[in-house]
């Protein structure tokens, strides 16, 4: 798989410059936005279930947490474990994604995608099964239960649903606001994927807390809500939503035109003949226009993911957790 992987913020340069960095779709207060929103969408049931399956089966405090000790409830606080727990198991982290090109043009083309190692509408109910087998060890489950709230919001965020051979937007270096693109041992900071997991959704929520933001957004979109929950768990739809909302903001509302690139491996910058080095000559901009346009995609993109993950959780509660 192609989609990749991008530095945490500036300050983690010498990571980007040693290793391969990690892409953590919507960021610390995206993650736990979608969360907050989805617990408030919870039945009582479901919640007291899922609560109760969280705490019994606690994250191991040993686990270094990149978004902290917060302090929030168990439930907001899985929405970024995932992310975490992939430095331990590397093989989860094709999990967060699905690479479809930008250039693909149907719905229907969005399983042929997934590849070998997996994607993120494959996980999804493979962790449903082991959150729902109540014959699973606790801690199996609670961690399934951390997975599907993650790869949920996952899900959402366009640049977790396409690629242009870019890496999922992490080798299209941008001028973002006054903070001109540098580059370091082929990556490049900042980057059209980075952006709008952070610093879109971060300057739009403009210092507000996840809680804050979910009521924001609870009001904002109530009326859409069972629009947007019907016909059930539809992972490849939700994908494909995000695949167009890519096509159209992400990449189109960048004020040049992006050809679509030939579908090859990509596993640095520097492959589909120096992909970061030329897009780096185009010179994007995301400054106000683009956060103006890039603002409403965020916003509906999370209080989507928010109310289907209740969705999904509530329904796997009548069955029994």
């Amino acid at each position: 798989m192609q989609h990749a992987v991008e530095c945490l913020c500036a300050g983690l340069v010498l990571a980007c410059a040693t290793g391969a960095p990690e892409a953590r779709a919507w960021g610390c207060r995206g993650h736990e936005t979608v969360a907050a929103l989805a617990e408030k969408h919870l039945t009582a049931e479901t919640k007291q279930a899922v609560l109760a399956l969280l705490t019994a089966s606690p994250i191991d405090p040993q686990l270094k947490r990149y978004c902290g000790n917060t302090g929030l409830d168990p439930f907001v606080d899985a929405s970024t474990w995932a992310d975490d727990e992939r430095t331990l198991e590397p093989a989860t982290a094709p999990w967060h994604f699905i690479d479809v090109p930008l250039s693909v043009g149907s719905a229907a083309h969005v399983k042929d995608f997934c590849g070998t190692e997996g994607c993120v509408t494959q996980a999804i109910p493979e962790q449903l099964a082991i959150l729902k087998d109540k014959s699973a060890p606790a801690a199996k489950r609670a961690a399934a239960l951390r997975f599907i709230i993650h790869f949920v919001g996952d899900l959402h965020q366009p640049l977790h649903a396409t690629t242009n051979s870019d890496r999922g937007g992490n080798c299209v270096p941008v001028k973002y606001f006054s903070r001109n693109p540098h580059e370091r041992n082929n990556s490049y900071t900042p980057n059209l994927h980075h952006i709008w997991d952070t610093e879109i959704p971060e300057r739009d929520m403009q210092g507000a807390g996840a809680r804050e933001f979910a009521d924001k957004l609870d009001t904002e979109f109530a009326a859409s809500f069972a629009g947007w929950q019907q016909r059930g768990m539809q992972l490849e739809t939700w994908a494909w939503e995000g695949h167009q909302r890519a096509v159209k903001t992400a990449y189109g509302a960048l004020g040049k035109p992006v050809a679509a690139e030939p579908d090859v491996p990509v596993n640095s910058c520097a492959d589909d003949n120096n992909i970061g080095q030329r897009m780096l000559s185009k010179h994007f901009v995301a400054g106000a226009a683009y956060q103006q346009r890039a603002d409403p995609v965020v916003e509906e993109r999370l209080a989507q993911a928010g109310v289907r993950l209740a969705m999904i959780l509530n329904d796997a509660a009548k069955a029994g957790l």
